[in-house]
């Protein structure tokens, strides 16, 4: 089973719908029971990082959360939920985050527009199922004012540069992370979600 977790995010029905385009089934779900028995859990982000949080503690998924990553189960973040994977965020003076990556979550540097918003192109670092088809350069959806800087530069599979060059995806294991929307991102981004479910599934999930 896919669960989707349902905290709130303005973007999660756009995910839902990338998913199920695919062919895939998926349910969208705000109850820790469902993620904790789930085969892959994809956790979209828009928003901010303390009201992310917040929810993710009022229903209960901190834990559930960190539990299915560290069991090693296919999970996917998508930007604000790349983003409190790691210790903490600069954002609203100080956040905490789920800790499961250690590294901070910084400001885009000043001197150029911010939020990040639009097409921009991701600099693929190293091979991975995950780029199968997808071209070196090719471009996606950003919308964001802060960028993941993990202590561990060797999980960076993709940048991205605006202002600084900023880690774009994330891949540890079955744990895959982005900085941008794949469900915004046309057929590269279908194609990323795609080859994540093949990747994780042997497309089982369909």
């Amino acid at each position: 089973m896919i669960c989707i977790i349902d905290y709130g995010a303005g973007n999660l029905r756009s995910v839902a719908k990338a998913v199920a385009r695919l062919g895939y089934r998926a349910m969208v779900t705000a109850r820790p029971s469902e993620v904790l028995s789930a085969s892959v859990v994809i956790l979209p982000g828009v928003g901010a990082a303390g009201d992310t949080m917040r929810s993710l503690e009022a229903l209960g998924m901190v834990d559930p959360i960190r539990w299915v990553i560290g069991e090693g189960r296919p999970f996917l973040g998508i930007c604000l939920g790349l983003q409190v994977l790691l210790t903490s965020s600069e954002e609203g003076g100080g956040q905490e985050c789920l800790d499961v990556l250690p590294g901070r979550v910084r400001k885009l540097p000043q001197g150029i527009k911010v939020p990040h918003m639009g097409w921009n192109q991701v600099r693929q670092m190293s091979p991975h199922p995950l780029f199968e088809g997808i071209p070196d350069g090719a471009n996606f959806y950003f919308v964001h004012s802060y960028y993941a800087d993990p202590d561990d530069r060797s999980i960076v599979a993709g940048e991205t540069d605006y202002g600084i060059a900023f880690p774009s995806v994330i891949i540890k294991g079955n744990m895959v992370a982005t900085q941008f929307h794949p469900e915004k991102s046309g057929d590269w981004g279908l194609r990323m979600y795609d080859n994540f479910l093949k990747f994780v599934g042997g497309g089982s999930w369909r």
